[in-house]
């Protein structure tokens, strides 16, 4: 029987379902943090597995070449800087009031027809640099003075909006999900970037623009008066700042504001695209340095502090005090990608990714799917897109080893699986409780509105991703 579990491809099938079920029952039903249900689920699976003690751990005297020390940190040395980073940025970009010059710019552009489609080109913008709640308690308040000026339902401002902070924050660096499963299965962040935009602009449209239009018809939600006053009250106490200091200075520029936005991007996608336009010239070296993810976020980092901070009378004091609040909550987050790869090299170590590979296989579903349907799999499960990720990138990135993906292809592989992570968000989601609470939907109309644009965006998502590994 233990030959048959260490060897067999329906022991290791066997093995590999039964941690995840563990997992599942750590976070679900025991409410363990879901750091220490992954690493409590890896270890357990790498015990029953057979492999020793001295693979899993290490030794007294060593342990650099264990499973534990390896797993976590491999993908840490690769994500922790960028995700770090771009907190930093995004808090700068958010206290620099920088949202509230893109908002005001949009609306005026495309007036009051356009104010659904100008709140969701908002989210899409804004959505890059900052996390998804930052954005709605930055973004909220500009929402509620729209609907209110329109006199229509708020539903109708709020999906678009949703709709890009959703698509940036799962289809795009710097944020956790899409970094950490390049890191898993080693992909350049610059075709991150690009297929994350091929595939996410028209999951955006389709469900922020277009459900968006639709249910904000039938949904109608009002903006509470004590919403709008009492918003406009903390939008002035952050904008006086302590002893008023920050109700002095000028507001930033839309064109600065873009700028720090656009240069990390620009110079990553340099980075990996000079590689193929100018592979022989003598700038690749200097385009590989600076269009390496963490050299250029430190550079839009020392941007933002200079032209949103220092320049605009922001002490150096403040901006430093600023950045470490920002990254408080980010320890979390990175122990929780650490022990999903740790959880994922367990897999890969114990031989299930081959035993998995065979059966796919002959099965005939390509690894896309099955990414997509593990990382759905694990979202409705347990309502966090991050763990559902990790976890799933650990399961796939076994599969591919040995295969000749160019990374154009991985790429594609990893939108399927952030798409899968986003969808159907229910009552295990805390952002589901978040959108109900700050838009003022009741629970039957937050599943009506949020928790169907949450999965039109996985499913359209998915479709152009799979759609195009055809051809690629």
């Amino acid at each position: 029987m233990i030959d048959w579990l260490h060897h067999d491809t329906g022991g290791l099938l066997l093995l590999c379902a039964a941690a995840i079920a563990l997992l599942l029952f750590l976070i679900i039903r025991v409410r363990l943090e879901p750091f220490i249900s992954l690493l409590l689920s890896g270890l357990a699976l790498a015990l029953a597995a057979g492999l020793s003690v001295e693979q899993i751990v290490g030794t007294a005297l060593s342990s650099k070449n264990s499973l534990l020390e390896t797993g976590f940190g491999g993908i840490l040395g690769h994500i922790a800087p960028i995700i770090g980073l771009g907190t930093i940025l995004g808090a700068i970009l958010e206290a620099s009031g920088g949202a509230d010059v893109l908002t005001r710019r949009l609306l005026r552009v495309f007036g009051e027809r356009g104010a659904p489609l100008a709140m969701g080109l908002a989210g899409l913008i804004f959505g890059i640099p900052v996390f998804f709640d930052i954005g709605i308690f930055v973004l909220a308040p500009l929402v509620y003075i729209t609907a209110r000026r329109g006199g229509r339902s708020l539903v109708l401002y709020a999906m678009p909006l949703l709709a890009g902070l959703s698509m940036t924050h799962a289809f795009l660096p710097p944020h956790p999900g899409p970094v950490a499963a390049a890191g898993l299965l080693g992909v350049s962040l610059g075709w991150i970037i690009v297929m994350g935009v091929v595939c996410g602009v028209p999951a955006f449209l389709v469900a922020g623009v277009a459900w968006g239009a639709w249910i904000g018809k039938r949904v109608h939600v009002t903006v509470p008066e004590d919403y709008v006053v009492g918003e406009e009250k903390a939008g002035e106490e952050k904008a006086g700042g302590e002893k008023g200091r920050a109700a002095e200075r000028p507001e930033p520029s839309l064109g600065l504001v873009l700028l720090v936005i656009a240069v990390p991007l620009v110079l990553i996608l340099l980075a990996t695209f000079g590689t193929v336009w100018w592979k022989d010239s003598a700038a690749l070296p200097t385009l590989t340095f600076l269009g390496n993810p963490a050299v250029a976020l430190t550079i839009a980092v020392l941007l933002a502090m200079w032209l949103l901070g220092v320049r605009r009378g922001i002490p150096a004091a403040e901006l430093s005090e600023l950045a470490t609040r920002s990254l408080r909550p980010v320890g979390m987050i990175l122990l929780v990608v650490g022990a999903g790869a740790f959880f994922g090299a367990v897999i890969s170590a114990t031989g299930v990714g081959k035993a998995l590979a065979g059966t796919l296989s002959d099965a005939g579903l390509p690894v896309i799917v099955l990414a997509y349907l593990i990382s759905c799999g694990m979202r409705l499960a347990q309502g966090s897109a991050t763990v559902a990720i990790v976890t799933t990138g650990g399961i796939v990135a076994p599969l591919l080893q040995g295969e000749h993906h160019g990374q154009a292809h991985l790429a594609l592989i990893v939108i399927a699986i952030s798409a899968g992570s986003i969808i159907a968000s229910h009552v295990n989601d805390g952002g589901f409780w978040i959108v109900s609470r700050y838009f003022n939907m009741s629970v039957r109309d937050t599943l009506k509105t949020w928790t169907v644009l949450e999965t039109i965006l996985s499913v359209v998502g998915f479709a152009v991703a799979a759609t195009l590994s055809v051809f690629i």
